[in-house]
């Protein structure tokens, strides 16, 4: 063994520095690339990841073990793991509690199966919804998508494994990420693009993996400024870097711009690679940095204390599986509600579901996220469990519109549920590698053309609306859907999401009252596709700055269908009494927050600041912090929310620091960004360097 459990950083450190005369340069650089990759997913007959894949460092003849990766964001992809909500579903529960616990299942899950490095921390910012693998990121938020980002980090590594926050960076569009070039400038790249990131980093993420596109001109495999200068210099981090795979190193030379790894595969590095070295292209000091950096995160889990024994009967076991419904119901954003909702058992005695999706488990994409759990309760089969005695729960599939209005006009509740699957929305799959026969035209996935559920699936929600307006519409969906052909027309919409392997029971909670929905969007929803960034799913090049979601809207004066941090539930709260203070680095922001319903329930208080004369420069507010709070009927509680000053500050590209910019700030505490009560504070103008912030 390379190292002894309880050995001290220092000591970690000194193991590293002996073990470097020791090895040979071709030996160090097999280090920084992956092994075995393509025999194992041939042994696996196409199954991605049913086994973990050597992923760096690794030597024999010293006693080495390699890293060993295993993916995703929804759960672990080997053997028959837990399935949990898609991340942007667990962004909509706005727990960060939850998500450290959702991490701290998967990395429970990987140990018991073998694995020690985890690629599941995606925090690409959810740009436009039309983005294919929107399903994978938290949010369209820096700060929200940070903060539960840093969760699942905390969780996963609790178990000795190293978390990987991806894709490194401004990775939010699908079909054109090989190639397509992403300007941004400085300013727009390190308060929007970046922060999350940074985020994660500082909550001790391990590794970091690269994107597959361009940034300013460059791969991001092979990009200095971001891998380097900002990355490793700037933000001090000491773990490594490796490629998205196979197409996220191009050549030898991105070892150089400081990627450590190349990933899954050794191709470019290699023998390329120490052909580099030889030419001077690539020096031995950042072959051996590379090293170093491999080793230290290896060391430092092989070094810790393993907090438990794991065993294969905690994958998918009880716990887990309760965690995932937890996560689920706590998922399930309640958008619009005219008193249809809870279905009282007095009142709906013949419930009538629709909808192809109902009787269909609809995880998610079927791209390097896809999880293979031992069950799944789908919509129907979760209504029909749950139904109490003497109701009936009837199901169509929807696709007679007048069998539809028959049906839904005999009924005393009628669910509909529609949206997207795998097919429509998720990682790009090309014909080529999706269809056994090779048809181009068979690829699945991918970006969105439509942000609407499609004129068929809405003609099933109108027909069954007509006919009774006691009619609930449950989304499923990776992002925001466009609405406004049938919202009016309906008495409740949910946002189901791909809810994971228990998604079907705690939908049908929620429907029974049994729950009370206590979700947030994590993003806004817009009425109009115009109203957003521009979006080309083929782009070469395209170009993203400071505006998107609510920062844009608020620009723009364009009202949401359903704006950033909404959520309704079975009661009601009033926010009351903000004040502001400053504590050292900190503010804290205090209000009341009162249960005015005749329900428990859990409110989500979100903390907004901007300036109080606004700037056409700068967003008119940002999230800034956020807290559950769960209260008895008529319950009242003082929430305190603290806010870091520096999450507060904005970029000043021309002298290169970060700065508040103004003395004077407005606070919005409340229920979403656009509804809640404010406060003033005064702040003394304060600034800091690049690397102190």
């Amino acid at each position: 063994m390379s190292i002894e459990k309880g050995a001290s950083p220092s000591q970690q450190e000194d193991r590293i520095e002996a073990l470097l005369p020791e090895l040979s340069l071709d030996e160090k650089i097999a280090m920084l690339s992956g092994h075995g990759f393509f025999q194992q997913v041939a042994e696996d007959k196409g199954r991605y990841c049913a086994h973990p894949y050597h992923i760096g460092a690794g030597n024999e003849r010293l006693g080495i073990p390699p890293l060993l990766f295993n993916d995703g964001p929804r759960g672990v992809l080997m053997g028959s793991s837990t399935c949990f909500p898609v991340p942007m579903a667990r962004g909509a529960s706005f727990d960060v509690d939850l998500e450290r616990r959702v991490g701290d299942a998967i990395g429970r899950e990987l140990r018991a199966q073998g694995a020690n490095l985890f690629g599941g921390v995606c925090i690409n910012l959810l740009r436009h919804p039309a983005w294919g693998r929107a399903q994978e990121g938290y949010g369209e938020d820096p700060f929200l998508v940070g903060e539960m980002g840093a969760a699942l980090t905390r969780g996963v590594q609790h178990h000795n494994v190293v978390a990987t926050p991806k894709h490194f960076a401004a990775n939010s569009m699908e079909n054109a990420r090989f190639t397509v070039d992403v300007r941004i400038e400085e300013r727009p790249l390190r308060e929007v693009y970046l922060p999350h990131f940074k985020r994660c980093i500082d909550a001790g993420a391990g590794a970091v993996m690269s994107a597959y596109n361009q940034l300013n001109g460059a791969y991001c495999g092979h990009n200095v400024e971001l891998l380097t200068k900002i990355l490793k210099e700037e933000w001090g981090f000491d773990g490594f870097v490796y490629s998205d795979f196979i197409l996220g190193c191009r050549g030898a030379d991105a070892c150089a711009a400081g990627l450590d790894v190349e990933a899954p595969e050794t191709i470019h590095y290699g023998a390329k690679l120490r052909a580099a070295v030889d030419a001077g292209e690539v020096t031995e000091a950042r072959i051996d940095d590379g090293v170093r950096r491999v080793l230290r995160s290896l060391f430092r889990i092989l070094a810790a204390p393993d907090p438990e024994t794991y065993r294969a009967d905690s994958v998918a076991g009880d716990d887990h599986v309760r965690l995932a419904r937890e996560a689920a119901e706590k998922s399930l954003v309640l958008l619009q509600n005219d008193g249809a909702l809870p279905w009282a058992p007095e009142t709906a005695r013949r419930v009538l579901v629709l909808g192809r999706l109902a009787d269909t488990e609809n995880l998610g994409d079927h791209g390097s996220s896809r999880v293979f759990p031992p069950r799944v309760t789908t919509p129907l089969a979760g209504v029909r469990a749950a139904a109490p005695e003497g109701c009936t729960v009837e199901f169509d599939a929807g696709d007679d519109l007048a069998r539809v209005a028959d049906l839904a006009a005999q009924a005393d509740a009628v669910l509909v549920i529609a949206g997207y699957d795998h097919e429509d929305e998720g990682e790009y799959i090309p014909g080529s590698m999706a269809d056994p026969t090779g048809d181009p035209s068979k690829a699945i996935g991918g970006d969105r053309l439509d942000l609407t559920v499609g004129s068929t699936q809405e003609a099933m929600i109108l027909a069954a609306a007509a006919a009774n307006p006691n009619t609930t519409v449950a989304v499923m969906a990776g992002s925001a859907v466009t609405m406004e052909a049938w919202r009016d027309e309906v008495a409740a919409i949910l946002m189901l999401w791909y809810p994971g392997m228990e998604g079907g029971a705690a939908l049908a909670d929620v429907l029974f009252g049994r729950v009370n929905p206590s979700a947030r969007l994590p993003f806004s929803i817009p009425k109009r596709a115009e109203d957003l960034p521009f979006f080309d799913r083929d782009a070469t090049t395209i170009e993203y700055d400071l505006w998107h979601g609510y920062t844009k809207l608020e620009r723009d004066g364009v009202e949401a269908a359903f704006p950033f941090g909404f959520g309704l539930g079975y009661t009601s709260f009033e926010f009351s009494n903000p004040a502001a203070r400053v504590e050292g680095e900190t503010m804290q922001v205090e209000v009341d927050v009162a249960n005015t319903g005749e329900r428990s329930g859990t409110a989500v208080a979100q903390v907004y600041a901007g300036w109080a004369s606004p700037s056409d420069e700068q967003p008119r507010k940002r999230l800034c912090g956020f807290a559950r709070v769960a209260l008895e009927p008529g319950a009242r509680e003082r929430v305190s929310v603290p806010v870091a000053l520096a999450d507060l500050a904005w970029f000043d590209t021309p002298e290169r620091c970060w700065r508040l910019g103004a003395t004077n700030w407005r606070i919005q505490v409340g229920a979403d960004s656009t509804d809640g009560v404010e406060t003033s504070i005064t702040l003394a103008e304060q600034t800091w360097s690049i690397r102190e912030r």
